[in-house]
């Protein structure tokens, strides 16, 4: 009997614990950032009139449910975006930039723009994203935001957490990127 609920249990947990397919993008269950353990909180498909432009998922330390809960969440965090079609690194910052826009007063702006600028000329870096493309957006307590392209960094690592909370909000914010994307990402799925 006892073996028996074993293995009901870990087929009841298994499915938490499964990687995410978005658009035949595969998000695993679990990542390393850093030096800490994620796990995929949700994950979801972010495109515009008829166009996929990008799958993204997003770690966390546990799961959380609400926006609050991913803000105040402590430890290691990613964003993860694979590129469904090639994207100019410029127009992909600027659409992220107008959505960080959306989701913050002009006086929180301000105090953050060092930190966009430096975060805009690592972006800009980039140059062309083509097709497949994996940018991640790391929050390492360590050190701070660090984006990687491919695997590579790029720039050097941004510092402070409100920096990090407030790409957070491009995705998760009052005025999301996309609302049915903001529920995917909170583990929410239709």
């Amino acid at each position: 009997m006892q073996k028996f609920l074993a293995m009901l249990l870990l087929a009841l947990a298994l499915p938490a614990l499964a990687a995410l397919d978005v658009a035949g993008v595969k998000f695993d269950a679990t990542q390393k950032v850093g030096a800490g353990d994620t796990v995929i909180n949700g994950a979801g498909l972010r495109s515009r009139v008829f166009f996929k432009v990008y799958a993204i998922g997003l770690y966390l330390p546990q799961k959380a449910a609400t926006t609050a809960e991913v803000l105040a969440a402590k430890g290691a965090k990613r964003i993860a975006i694979v590129t469904l079609r090639e994207l100019s690194a410029e127009d992909f910052v600027n659409a992220l930039l107008d959505a960080l826009k959306k989701n913050h007063d002009e006086a929180t702006l301000k105090t953050l723009q060092p930190r966009i600028d430096q975060f805009r000329s690592a972006m800009l870096s980039i140059g062309s994203a083509p097709e497949k493309s994996v940018v991640n957006l790391d929050w390492l307590p360590e050190s701070g935001t660090r984006l990687s392209f491919n695997g590579t960094p790029k720039g050097v690592d941004i510092a402070g957490e409100d920096f990090y909370r407030a790409l957070l909000r491009i995705w998760l914010g009052d005025q999301p990127a996309q609302d049915d994307l903001k529920e995917k990402l909170l583990g929410k799925t239709p």
